[in-house]
């Protein structure tokens, strides 16, 4: 959001300090023009000029110049010598011009208590100042006294606008300051995710892998048929983890390379647990098994995630780590929220990883608003247990 100021061409901002004090010349130049023309052209009976009257004249025009640097010094100037001209009647000023701008200054630059006596002090002047006048109608008081109330309320208004506009320009750079503090949160929170994905694919591809890889040998050499399926689940794994990483690295691009996120695979849900779960059974030789109970509640797209690389993450660990023959995954469906745990058989936590793999679990429960427990299983063996909330009341939950 651009601010009043940034709007202005650079020439014109370089330039705006030395500004002021040429207009504030200019303005005494023309009040001062203003005040000669009534002696330069007197009115029939008025008193001629007079270099004195003059001089009076000049002394409420000149102290203009400095009206934005002292402000204060320059009204009382201007205070001094616009009723010493009324007084000296060379002639007297039709209308007070420096009065009213000294005025308008001070409304629009001053305190409150300096501007109000200030006020105050113009208007006691005008009306003891006319009452040593003879002939003064009461609408000439009408006319002063409405002239300088005009200059000061235009004072005030100046003074107002000018305070709503920096009160825009500073509420502007707060949200721009904000939105730059949660665009670097979302870049973070991205990045952490991305990399947790990124372990996640990996670490599971690569496990599974790795233990057909080496059972290779010893069934090439006693059952070729079997051999060969076990290079094509090792082939099928591999292509998986480079579709999966290629969805993610997907979202580091601006556009995808068909031109749109429709070519983009979908991410992985909850239902697609019971497949993992197989892939792991079959590829790896481990008695996986997958139980679930109570009604399946919608969840968010975030959470559909983490439920399923929760368990991708805990089973990765059971086959790199665990040395087990079997894994239980439960899924626990309530009413507000869904339990996973994944229970092995193993060598229990003191062979358990505590680095990325765990951590990783942990992140993804709380980003969700969920929480996640690791440690020894009841009945010996290692135990993830994680809870995610359901998506009620959530915007798209149920899309």
């Amino acid at each position: 959001m651009k601010t009043p100021r940034s709007l202005l061409p650079p020439a014109l901002t370089r330039r705006r300090p030395a500004t002021p004090y040429v207009l504030d010349a200019a303005l005494a130049a023309l009040v001062l023009f203003a005040v000669s023309l009534q002696w330069m052209f007197p009115d029939e009976g008025d008193d001629p000029l007079s270099w004195q009257g003059w001089l009076l004249g000049a002394a409420t025009a000149v102290p203009l110049v400095w009206r934005r640097r002292t402000p204060c010094a320059t009204a009382c100037a201007v205070s001094l010598a616009t009723p010493a001209q009324a007084l000296y009647h060379a002639p007297p000023p039709d209308v007070m011009y420096g009065g009213m701008v000294v005025l308008y200054t001070m409304a629009a630059r001053t305190r409150p208590w300096q501007r109000r006596l200030m006020l105050t002090g113009w208007i006691l002047g005008v009306v003891i100042t006319m009452q040593h006048q003879s002939n003064q109608e009461p609408f000439e008081y009408a006319f002063h006294l409405m002239g300088l109330a005009s200059a000061y309320a235009l004072g005030v208004l100046t003074r107002v606008q000018r305070a709503y506009t920096a009160e825009l320009e500073d509420r502007a750079g707060r949200l721009e300051r904000e939105r730059a503090a949660d665009t670097a949160r979302a870049r973070a929170e991205e990045r952490a995710r991305i990399a947790r994905d990124m372990h996640d694919i990996l670490a599971h591809a690569v496990s599974l892998m790795v233990v057909q890889a080496e059972a290779g040998p010893l069934v090439v050499r006693k059952d070729p048929d079997r051999a060969e399926a076990t290079f094509d689940t090792i082939a099928s794994t591999g292509r998986e983890a480079m579709e999966q990483l290629r969805r993610i690295l997907g979202v580091l691009k601006e556009e995808s390379p068909t031109g749109g996120a429709g070519s983009r695979l979908p991410q992985p849900r909850v239902t697609a647990l019971p497949e993992l779960v197989r892939q792991v059974r079959r590829s790896t030789g481990l008695h996986a098994e997958l139980r679930t109970s109570g009604t399946p509640r919608p969840l968010s797209s975030d959470t559909e995630v983490a439920a399923y690389r929760v368990v991708q993450e805990a089973l990765t660990n059971t086959v790199k780590h665990a040395r087990a023959s079997r894994a239980l995954v439960e899924l626990d469906w309530a009413d507000d929220h869904v339990s996973l745990t994944v229970t092995d058989d193993g060598r229990g936590p003191s062979a358990g990883p505590g680095g990325h793999g765990l951590i990783g679990i942990r992140e993804r429960a709380v980003a969700c608003g969920g929480s996640a427990e690791t440690g020894g299983a009841p009945g010996g063996g290692f135990q993830v247990a994680v809870r995610l909330p359901v998506a009620v009341d959530r915007e798209g939950a149920l899309g």
